[in-house]
């Protein structure tokens, strides 16, 4: 694995419960020139990291068997002694902490009582590690923004994670989101992350018999990420051709209670507000004036599914029912406020709200596919909404319960049977 010959950049000789590694190098002991200020960050902690502060987090990643991350991670921080050294440890620590989640997800990893399939411990898990860079006082400059970047992208599935099949297995790519919603309900999972982190490298059975490996990424519910070009990022090396090129893509998000929906459309806009993202930031587009995006190249008000959502629609329908969802917002040719439409959007309209709304979902569904459109025009691709997770105990002190766990276990299930149809050849 490409891990393995990268971890010569941790900077600490790890314990069993985290991945392989080699040994230190021979001055990670010297960390006089260094400190974690727990009391004053070097740099302010934002929203989501205050979350921290209830004890719940700290219990989601330790009955998870990732503590080690966090307690090691510091140490290991003050032993880079170059901004280059630093750079390669926070790639080498975020694949780390990316391969542990998937390898635990697919139970291949034990550790804690937590189900296997849950995505709540690589979330807590990745924050308690930025807000410990967050608080890194090296002895050089440093790139914190940068840093933060290169960990979050390894940790998220972007890095060394490329399709390993050869010619003739299809390659499926999708994504998943972190929980959020997190300032009612600490406690809350993305089904999307959990299926993204269950299905990332498995081979599976397309509903044509032709083979199929999957590949994914669990993306960030914050605004600024998306500005920051991480869908193109994400999505850009799987369609720009070559043995490492998916065949198909779908991104894939949290969205109606009781129901799988494929999404028709995709909108160009963001109209979300006044509802945040997980770092309490707001997208500054509403229903009446919506707006588009920083840094989303040219393309067209919406644009349309090129899966095969017949071939789901038509076949996956339990435990939940799978359906097209063909409804958008738009704002008419010539007018100027908002018409819900049933049939999709009509000519020279602006983009209010695709299928999936004026949020992220509805946003990784159009960066991607616009992407798409540009790269790779003849590949399929869309957007699919998982049912809300429910079944959490009423005690707010519980993590988890057997009605959580099976909804989980039966969405993820369900992800995998809508790719098993969608990916086939047409």
């Amino acid at each position: 694995m490409m891990l393995l010959r990268r971890t010569a950049a941790l900077a600490v000789l790890l314990a069993t419960a985290l991945p392989p590694a080699v040994a230190a190098p021979a001055h990670a002991d010297d960390t006089s020139s260094c400190r974690t200020a727990p009391s004053a960050p070097s740099a302010p902690l934002d929203t989501e990291q205050a979350r921290l502060a209830d004890p719940r987090t700290a219990a989601l990643v330790e009955r998870a068997g990732f503590g080690d991350f966090v307690r090691r991670f510091p140490a290991a921080l003050c032993s880079a002694r170059t901004p280059a050294e630093a750079g390669r440890l926070l790639d080498s620590w975020g694949e780390a902490l990316w391969q542990a989640a998937v390898r635990r997800a697919q139970g291949q990893r034990p550790g804690g009582d937590l189900p296997a399939g849950d995505d709540r411990p690589l979330y807590w898990t990745r924050l308690a590690m930025t807000t410990a860079l967050a608080r890194w006082e090296p002895g050089f400059a440093v790139d914190r923004a940068t840093l933060r970047t290169r960990f979050e992208d390894a940790s998220r599935g972007l890095a060394d994670n490329a399709f390993q099949t050869p010619a003739g297995v299809r390659h499926v790519f999708i994504s998943g989101f972190d929980p959020f919603g997190l300032d009612t309900e600490l406690r809350r999972a993305n089904p999307s992350g959990s299926a993204a982190l269950q299905l990332n490298g498995r081979r599976i059975t397309l509903a044509d018999g032709s083979r199929a490996e999957i590949r994914a990424v669990v993306l960030p519910v914050r605004y600024a990420d998306f500005d920051a070009g991480i869908v193109e990022r994400a999505f850009a090396p799987r369609l720009t051709g070559g043995p490492g090129a998916a065949d198909v893509i779908t991104t894939i998000s949290q969205g109606y209670p009781g129901i799988f929906t494929l999404e028709a459309w995709a909108g160009r806009s963001r109209s979300a507000d006044p509802y945040p993202d997980n770092t309490g930031s707001l997208s500054g587009g509403t229903r009446e004036h919506p707006v588009t995006a920083p840094g989303l190249g040219p393309g067209a008000q919406f644009i349309r599914t090129t899966l095969p959502t017949g071939a789901a629609t038509d076949s996956v329908r339990n435990p939940y029912p799978v359906l097209l969802n063909t409804a958008v917002t738009e704002i008419p040719a010539g007018a100027t406020g908002p018409v819900d439409r049933e049939d999709g959007p009509t000519p020279g309209s602006r983009a209010v709200e695709g299928g999936g709304g004026g949020y992220l979902s509805n946003e990784v569904a159009y960066r991607s596919n616009r992407l798409r459109g540009e790269l790779a025009p003849e590949l399929p691709g869309g957007h699919l909404h998982t049912p809300v997770l429910t079944g959490l105990p009423a005690d707010p002190g519980l993590l988890t319960g057997p009605e959580f766990e099976r909804n989980e276990t039966a969405i993820t299930a369900e992800v995998r049977a809508v790719l098993e149809h969608t990916a086939a050849r047409r």
